[in-house]
């Protein structure tokens, strides 16, 4: 396409300081097959179009093509859709590539194995979980690649190619994303095999605990918000490092808050130590928890019952430094390493009678 034509859909302007570079980037993106159309579509954010276009290519299908391919209703693929977490659709809109086919035929084999409610929930737990993912591997080429070139005064065309190799490196992701799974799977069996109670397909037996941040409210008024995401992240990091180096896992993060679940008391104890003694000298926040042990219901990856909630509850009490346990943890755990302690009775909310609760620190601290 001539310079002419460029200038005419208001994609170059040959009058400014930029003008070369954008020139280059726009015979760039020609040589690769790209459209006037696809360019002018994409005018605010040509660096990323080759990128774009990269990732979901092949021809466009529709929701109703789908459905008639596997004798579904267009309004099962739909809400498939909206399950997996992805924006509306309508039936006739070009939203699907030839690769969501998969998605599809994997869900007709889970409903044949499950039923279609169990497998829409399941696809819900996917979706939201890959989502984060998707915004991590964005938020990690903005921070990491593109601020930096930016600030170097880099060009677009220099951006535009570093987009489209964070691209093309998606495979070794996905490479990773399976690998993963497999080696996480492994440890869920594993785990919940042995927590399992078996009067119960859904019950286990865990210790859950919970560990917050005190002062991280005001901090988020007050702190700058890049200084707010590092210490955030910091929490993360350290949190998901302690829970796996003590066979636990990290249920979820909220904030300034996580929430994780151990098969035995000991572990969860270690755990919470280890979170409170690694936050102990930061001069922002101050860390608090709590720790509690029994019977409860895991469903979609998450827990939920009277011990999660006890654990919740205690947490908010808790003063800083302080880790409070129920006294079942005490009864779990190892007396040799750990050192429990009466905290007397605490009044929780939405609990009728106090709850007896308890102290823990390492033995000879």
């Amino acid at each position: 396409m001539t310079e002419a034509e460029l200038e005419a859909a208001g994609l170059y302007d040959p009058s400014s300081a930029t003008a070369d570079q954008r020139l280059a980037l726009l015979r760039w993106l020609d040589e690769r097959g790209v459209t006037l159309e696809q360019m002018v579509a994409a005018r605010g954010s040509l660096s990323g179009l080759a990128g774009d276009l990269a990732l979901r290519p092949g021809r466009r299908i529709t929701a109703r093509e789908i459905a008639a391919q596997f004798n579904l209703d267009v309004e099962q693929v739909l809400g498939l859709s909206l399950a997996a977490g992805l924006s509306p659709r309508t039936a006739d809109a070009l939203a699907y590539t030839e690769e969501d086919l998969d998605l599809f035929a994997i869900f007709v084999g889970g409903v044949a194995m499950f039923d279609e409610a169990a497998t829409r929930h399941f696809t819900r737990v996917v979706g939201s979980s890959l989502s984060r993912i998707a915004e991590a591997a964005v938020s990690l080429f903005q921070v990491n690649v593109q601020q930096p070139m930016m600030e170097a005064g880099g060009s677009e065309l220099a951006l535009a190619q570093q987009n489209l190799r964070a691209i093309e490196a998606l495979t070794g992701v996905q490479r990773l994303l399976q690998s993963l799974f497999a080696a996480h799977l492994e440890t869920a069996i594993r785990r919940l095999r042995e927590a399992r109670l078996s009067r119960s397909p859904d019950a286990v037996m865990f210790a859950v605990g919970f560990i917050d941040l005190v002062g991280f409210t005001t901090l988020s008024r007050d702190m700058a918000a890049r200084d707010l995401a590092e210490l955030v992240q910091r929490f993360e990091d350290t949190a998901y490092d302690v829970v796996a180096v003590h066979d636990g896992r990290v249920v979820k993060l909220i904030g300034d808050e996580v929430m994780f679940v151990t098969r035995t008391a000991t572990a969860a104890c270690e755990i919470a130590l280890g979170l409170l003694e690694r936050f102990a000298s930061d001069a922002a926040v101050t860390p608090r928890g709590a720790i509690a042990f029994g019977e409860m219901l895991v469903r979609g990856g998450d827990y939920y019952g009277p011990i999660v909630n006890l654990a919740s509850r205690v947490t908010q009490i808790a003063v800083p430094n302080e880790l409070l346990v129920t006294p079942q943890v005490a009864e779990q755990s190892d007396k040799n390493t750990l050192l429990f302690a009466p905290a007397g009775k605490r009044m929780l909310k939405g609990l009728n009678d106090p709850v007896t609760l308890l102290t823990v620190t390492r033995a000879g601290a």
